[in-house]
C-alpha cells in the first residue's frame, strides 16, 4: 500500500526534501504536464519517489481541498529491524520537526519513537533489532 501525501502548493519541495533523506529517484509531473489550463502551471499533479526502501506518491491540493485538512490525522509508520538505517531517517526528520516521541526502547522490546516533519507529516518509527545489534561494539 502506498498512501499519497497531499500539500498545498509546495509538493515539489516536500518530495525533494524525502528524496535527500530517504534517496531514491523522483519524479515530477506537473498540470500543465497534463493540460491542467485552471491550475497553477509549475504545481505538482504526481509525483513518484521510489526507492529500495520506500515509496512515496504526493500531490498538490486542488484548490478548496485544504480546508479538509483540519481535522485529519494520519502517521507514516516504519516498522523493521535496520536500526543504523531507521535511526538516520528519524534524525533527519527530527533535526527539522517538531514534538514527537524520542527515539527509546519500549517495554515491548522494540525502539520506538515518533516526529511531525517540517511539512507536517507525522512519522512513526518501531524498530525490532536484531540480536547483532544489541552487541556493545
Amino acid at each position: 500500500m502506498t498512501p499519497p501525501l497531499n500539500f498545498a502548493g509546495n509538493s515539489r519541495e516536500a518530495m525533494e526534501y524525502y528524496q535527500s533523506i530517504f534517496g531514491g529517484e523522483l519524479r515530477v509531473l506537473s498540470f500543465s504536464d497534463f493540460g491542467m489550463s485552471d491550475m497553477p502551471a509549475d504545481g505538482t499533479m504526481h509525483a513518484a519517489l521510489i526507492g529500495p526502501h520506500i515509496t512515496i506518491m504526493a500531490s498538490d491540493a486542488m484548490p478548496g481541498a485544504e480546508a479538509t485538512w483540519n481535522g485529519t490525522r494520519n502517521y507514516i509508520a516504519f516498522m523493521g529491524d535496520e536500526l543504523d538505517l531507521m535511526t538516520g531517517w528519524y534524525d533527519k526528520l527530527a533535526a527539522d520537526g517538531t514534538g514527537g516521541q524520542p527515539l527509546a526502547a519500549q517495554a515491548w522490546g522494540d525502539i520506538y519513537g515518533d516526529v511531525k516533519d517540517k511539512f507536517g507529516i507525522e512519522w512513526m518509527f518501531n524498530i525490532s533489532p536484531t540480536p547483532a545489534d544489541d552487541q556493545p561494539s
